[in-house]
This record gives structure tokens, sequence and C-alpha cells, in this order.
């Protein structure tokens, strides 16, 4: 008897494992963090070191140089905040920050002064562990006690009623009333958490009290028991989750000897970051973008890192089967040449994602050759205390073997011949669903061509945050809506989103990658964005995308609508970009690429612009340019392929013009056929039941 019902538990643990993609389904309780915390052990500092361990990182700055220029860089910037005054009268937050309608909205000044008094007693206290200077822990108490006079650590741009319109993101209940906590608040909490942790030893009982007050306050009172509230709280898939959550569990760890009970919190925080790791992709993909995986993530290392280390490596977030597989396979294979990285969605398409300790912290802790690798192609210095924390791993990196990849879980896609040529071409893109209202756009079947460090075809990237942005209005800016992207549209049809304001999700919006593939010589992907769309015009869409490498990319869209439809086929360029009749010429800093339109039926390029309008009163308005490949259907099929290549001059454009055609077969498919400087390329398309792909 007690065989079979072992029996049924594995067969059970067995089936839930299946049913939830092989994520973690252990969620642990107060009693598992009692258990594994000795709290009548701990003595301040305890979070990230402890006094033993102290004397590793005086070593380190002793004798290890980028951690010896991180302190002397510290150690010089704090000669200002110590001589800086302290000003005790707060500058009044503005109501509408991200409208600039007033000039408190617009002055910056409250968000100075919130920034300068909690960053200041953070790097001063640890000035003081390192150093035992008592006149850096009184300064630092300074300024924290400025911080903690601070009515709320909560900001204004996410308190009603400013965020109340917000449409939610996955896993959310519409029906969202309390904004008393946000990600600012997750900050402070994990910084102030470390300040006490620091400053514990030089501070006075009052001082002491002042800054634990104003933790139990502004941070735990206002989440504890009321989890259900906050709508970050099961935002899984959002990087609020890890932030707030971060910034919670370590006000709750720093607080363990004066209030042993806040061990509940401390299992939330393992709980729902454990929970948020669990929506990393199968291959490391995160749907809101690399500067969004950074922020989850990062903040979400500091609490793994403290909960590892006080209960002994029991209770390890880093071991999370999500992120120990694929550490940093996101940020490595959204990089580009130049230090930038994709900036889909709202990503911001800024340098590369991770700061330096965030990618030797990963490393470290997962043993993974790719996170150590990606740490040297970072090529970053070290910058931050946390580099002096967390050091370099101690093990030499290898990197992928492939460097074209599939995201399977969020349907991104990059296909490239190797990470460090700028002079090879990249294209990279994306399907999947159109169901994050949060960081998402309407940009299911779109691409980019980068090359020689510049974006030829380019995203255009978030176009910054206004009091609208989250709200439905995202949808109607040209930075997130289809019309902004390397789309089509047919009778000006654009797409919609899975998520409306207090409307359920429509989990069947957005479209999917059907086939990648991967050599030496070509890669390829296949989407099928068709229901992304509200599918009265347009009826069908296939976009097939090769690249021959290094450098030659070909597009092929099959688009099915009724006769006589207009459809549009949309590029936005990322440098001047010239019309003609027949081609595009795009030029860039080092460089010429010509987009050349393959298609039997005729077609026009038109040159087009977006007005581009945001809800703030200081931002001016702008004209984003693009150009349309148009064509009017004659049958409800039409096929249009775009080849896009570097060329030298207007001659060779004109003999590749005068080599392409499109060869529909009697057997349904078609060949594309080009050459480049006498070199003929040939690429067929057999059909199938489905559509047309490449053979």
């Amino acid at each position: 008897m007690i065989y079979n019902l072992k029996l049924q538990s594995v067969v059970i643990i067995a089936f839930l494992w299946v049913a939830f993609g092989g994520k973690s389904i252990a969620q642990l309780s107060k009693t598992d963090i009692d258990k594994a915390i000795d709290i009548s052990a701990l003595e301040h500092p305890y979070l990230y070191f402890n006094n033993l361990e102290k004397q590793q990182l005086i070593n380190r700055i002793e004798n290890d140089q980028e951690s010896n220029d991180v302190f002397r860089q510290l150690e010089a910037k704090a000669k200002v905040w110590m001589a800086m005054p302290l000003e005790k009268n707060i500058p009044t937050q503005g109501k509408n920050t991200r409208a600039n309608w007033s000039e408190d909205d617009r002055s910056g000044n409250y968000a100075a002064y919130y920034n300068a008094n909690r960053n200041n007693a953070f790097y001063l206290a640890f000035l003081y562990q390192i150093t035992g200077e008592e006149s850096y822990a009184q300064k630092a108490f300074e300024f924290a006690d400025a911080f903690c006079d601070l009515t709320t650590w909560t900001q204004r741009a996410h308190e009603f009623p400013i965020i109340y319109s917000r449409i939610m993101p996955w896993n959310v209940p519409d029906d969202q009333v309390n904004f008393n906590f946000d990600h600012f608040n997750g900050d402070s909490g994990r910084m102030m958490a470390a300040v006490y942790d620091w400053l514990y030893p030089a501070l006075s009982q009052l001082q002491r009290d002042r800054i634990r007050g104003a933790l139990i306050e502004k941070v735990i009172t206002r989440v504890r028991g009321d989890y259900e509230f906050h709508w970050w709280a099961t935002a899984y898939r959002c990087n609020w989750c890890g932030v707030c959550n971060s910034g919670v569990g370590l006000a709750g760890l720093t607080l363990l000897k004066e209030h042993p009970q806040l061990t509940d919190i401390v299992a939330e925080s393992y709980n729902r970051i454990n929970s948020m790791f669990d929506e990393l992709g199968v291959d490391g993909g995160w749907q809101e973008g690399g500067s969004y995986w950074n922020y989850g993530v990062h903040t979400s290392s500091f609490f793994a890192d403290a909960l590892k280390r006080l209960t002994r490596g029991k209770h390890n977030l880093f071991k999370n089967k999500r992120l120990s597989e694929n550490p940093v396979t996101f940020p490595l294979n959204i990089s580009l040449p130049g230090k930038k990285s994709l900036n889909f969605e709202d990503s911001g398409g800024g340098g590369l994602v991770g700061s330096a300790h965030l990618i030797n912290k990963l490393a470290t802790e997962t043993k993974n050759p790719q996170a150590a690798w990606y740490r040297e192609y970072m090529n970053r210095p070290a910058d931050n205390i946390f580099d002096i924390i967390w050091p370099r791993p101690d093990f030499k990196g290898v990197p992928p073997e492939q460097a074209s990849i599939h995201f399977k879980t969020i349907d991104w896609w990059v296909m490239r011949s190797d990470f460090s040529s700028s002079e090879k071409v990249i294209v990279a893109g994306k399907a999947g669903k159109n169901d994050d209202p949060h960081h998402g756009h309407l940009d299911i079947g779109h691409f980019i061509v980068y090359w020689n460090k510049e974006y030829y075809i380019k995203d255009l990237g978030k176009s910054g945050y206004d009091e609208k942005y989250f709200d439905e209005v995202r949808f109607d800016y040209p930075e997130a809506s289809s019309a902004g992207h390397n789309t089509i549209s047919v009778d000006g049809e654009q797409q919609i989103s899975g998520k409306y304001y207090k409307q359920p999700y429509d989990y069947s919006v957005g479209g999917k990658v059907l086939e990648f593939r991967s050599t030496r010589a070509r890669d390829y992907v296949l989407m099928d964005p068709t229901d992304a769309y509200p599918k009265k015009s347009l009826k069908k869409w296939r976009r097939s995308i090769l690249l021959s490498k290094p450098e030659i990319t070909l597009v092929l869209d099959e688009i099915h609508t009724e006769k006589n439809a207009n459809i549009e086929v949309r590029f936005h360029p990322g440098v001047s970009a010239e019309v003609k009749k027949e081609h595009v010429l795009l030029s860039g800093k080092e460089g010429k690429m010509a987009l050349i339109p393959i298609s039997v039926s005729d077609f026009s390029i038109d040159k087009g612009r977006h007005p581009s309008q945001m809800v703030n009163a200081t931002q001016p308005f702008s004209w984003i340019e693009y150009f349309d490949i148009t064509i009017q259907s004659k049958s409800n099929k039409t096929l249009v392929a775009t080849l896009i290549l570097p060329v030298s001059d207007e001659n060779q454009i004109q003999e590749i013009i005068a080599s392409k055609y499109m060869k529909p077969e009697k057997n349904g498919g078609i060949s594309l056929n080009f050459s480049v400087d006498n070199r003929p390329f040939t690429y067929y398309f057999k059909k199938t039941k489905e559509g047309l792909v490449l053979e």
C-alpha cells in the first residue's frame, strides 16, 4: 500500500511537471524560511557579505585593478557628498510628471532630491563598511534621514489616477485600484535595506529605528498581507514583479533580528520571483525586451544572493531551471556589434544588455561558459560597488556554437554569420503573440537589417513614456502600432492587440514562426502573422526571410486578399533613403545598400511619414519617414519579394535590377532569381497545402 501511494505521488508530480511545461512548482512557506535561517546568529552586516567576507573585499580592492579603480572613484566622489549640505525642504513633486504641464512637473527637482539622498546614503554606507571611518557612516545617515522623511517612496507617475487606466499585463485582474507601491519603491526598499545592514554597527538606537521605521512604513506594511491588492505581485511576465518583490524581500531580510516574523514576506518574495523566472522562455527569451529582462533579473539577483547566503544555499533562486540553463542567452543573442542591442518592444535599443556585475554573478552562480564569454565580449569596465562584491567569473568563457537563434517561447529570431563582424549583415525579427499591453508593440512579422553598426531597416523603438502611453492610446502611436513597423497592411487594416482596457485577453491574437533553419551558408525563417490582424481585408500573410551569408537578405511576402485590394509593404529606413522608381538607395556612414522589389505584379515605391506627438508639453512634434512597396492585387494571392543587399554604386544596382525576376512554376511553386557581380542566385519556394516554403 505504501509503495502504491509513493508510485501515485511520483505519477502526480510527473504529470504536474509536464502540465506546467517543466517549470518549477515548489512553493516555500514561512516555516521553510524559519528553518533555513539561524536568525539568532545574524550580525550586521550580513546581506551581501559578513565581517569575515568583508576582508576578502578589502583584499580584492588592494590586489585587483578593476576593484581598486571602482573604489578609488567612489572615494573621489564621496568628497563631494561629504561636503554637501543637506537640504531639508522637500521639493514639490509634480502631479503630471510625464506630461510636464507645470513647472514642478518639468523641473526634475523632486526626482533629483529623491535619488541623491537615497544613492548617497547607499554608497557612503558601503564606504563606511570598507574603511571603518565613522564620518562616512554619519554622513550616510544624514542622507538616509532625509530620504526617510519623504511621505512615500512611490513616485507620482505610478499613483492614482495616472496609472489607473493602464492596461494590465498577463495574469493580473483588471479591477486594480491600489497603486501605493511601485518599482521606484522596490528599488528604494532594496537599497535602504543595504543602508540599514551596512550602517547598523555605527548607528545609535534612534538612528537605526529611523531607517527601520521607514522600511516598515514605506515598504513592508504597504505590501505584507496585501499581496492580492498589488497588481505586480502576480505579473510574472513583467519586470515589476522582480523589482518590487526583491525590494520587499530584502527589507524583510535586513530586519529579521528585530522582526523574525518577517520571514513570511521573505517566502513570498522567493515564490513570486521564482514564478517570474519560470516565465523566462525555454531558451531564455523575455517578451518585454532586453532592458526589461535586465531590470527584472538584475534586481531579483540582489534578493537571490542575500537569501542564498542566509540559508547557506538551501533556497537558491539561481538554480531556477529557466534561469540556470540560459542565464545570458537572451542578452547575448540580441547584442549587436558596436555595443548595441535590439530594441524590439519598449526595450530601448541602447547599449549591450546587462550590467557587468550582473553578468559576473550569473556566470559565477550557474558556471555557464557562455555567460563568462559574454562578460568578456561586453568589454565593459567595472563601474559599480557590486563589481567588487560580485567579481568576474574565475573560469574561461566559450561562445555559443550557433550565431543564429530562434527564441521559441517568444518567437523572436536573429540571423547572423558571427557575433563580432560588423561588416556582415544581421537580420532579426519577431512573431509571437500580441498579448503584452504593458511593453509590447503591434509588430508581428516585423524585421530589421543591421550592417556596419547601423540599422538600414530599423525598429522605431519606444517614443518615450507619457501619461497615456500605457493606455490604449499606445496602439495609436506610430512607435507601438503596426503602421510604425516593417509589416504590411491591406486596405489600411492594422494589427490589433490581444488585450484592451478592462477587456478579456484573446490569446489567439498574434503570429508564429512556422520554421527556422540555420546553416553556415544560409539562414531561413518562415512566419505567419495572419492572426495579428482583424482578417477583414487581409485573409492570410506568410513572410519568408532568408539571409544568404554574409550579407544578402531576401524577403518573400505571400499575401491573400480580395481582388483589387491595396497592399502596402512597409519599411522604415535607419539611414538616408533615396526612393527611386525600381529601388531604394540606403546610404549609411560606411556603406550603401539597395532595397529592390521583385514581383510579377506592377508596383510603385511610395514615400510617407508618420506624424509623431506625445502627450507631453515639452516634447516637440516630429515626422518619422518610411516608404511602401504598393501593389493593387489582381487576384486572391499576391507575391512580392524584396532584395536588400550592399552595393557599390548605381551601375551595380541597375545590373541587379536587370537580372531579377520571379518565375511561377507549373506545380505552384516559384523561383526567385537575380545576379550580383555576375554571380547568379536562385531560390526555389515549393508549394505546400499551407503556402510557399523555401526548398
